[in-house]
């Protein structure tokens, strides 16, 4: 099986909304905007920060993006990371953690956020293993108010 992560571009937010939708179906409760992710929104979001594709032989499998938080340079925010039902427990979200945390170090980030949906809870072990730690002092700005807040996690970048 050939493996490959590679960066997203604008071209790219078409496949990567289609795939955080197919990552998402029967996963993630009906109320999540990811079951409603639109090319637009994704590709503003890889102009304003950036998004890696993780490919087995040659097939989209997963993605990941990320952006600048608003009010702190050297912090980004993770989003979206999804690898579709056929390739999971394959440890393949590593690859696109790894990638974006390699990512981070070459833009001098100093530290790395994502949220947790509170219905998602079983996640936070799996981001522990990539050196997250919760931050229950950490609001989580883009959270939807008609839902229980998620619980942020932060990575130190050092």
């Amino acid at each position: 099986m050939s493996l490959q992560v590679r960066e997203a571009s604008a071209d790219d937010a078409a496949l990567i909304a289609e795939l955080t939708r197919a990552c998402w179906a029967e996963r993630v409760v009906a109320s999540s905007s990811g079951h409603r992710e639109q090319a637009e929104r994704v590709r503003q979001d890889l102009q304003r920060g950036g998004g890696f594709i993780l490919l087995l032989d040659g097939e989209p499998a997963g993605s990941v993006r990320w952006l600048p938080s608003d009010t702190e340079s050297d912090v980004w925010e993770i989003l979206r990371m999804g690898i579709l039902p056929a390739y999971r427990g394959q440890g393949l979200s590593q690859h696109l953690m790894e990638a974006l945390i390699h990512r981070a170090h070459g833009a001098d980030v100093q530290e790395l956020r994502l949220a947790v949906r509170a219905d998602q809870a079983r996640v936070v072990d799996l981001y522990a293993v990539f050196e997250f730690e919760l931050a229950p002092e950490l609001e989580y700005a883009r959270a939807n108010p008609l839902q229980e807040p998620p619980t942020v996690m932060r990575r130190w970048l050092r």
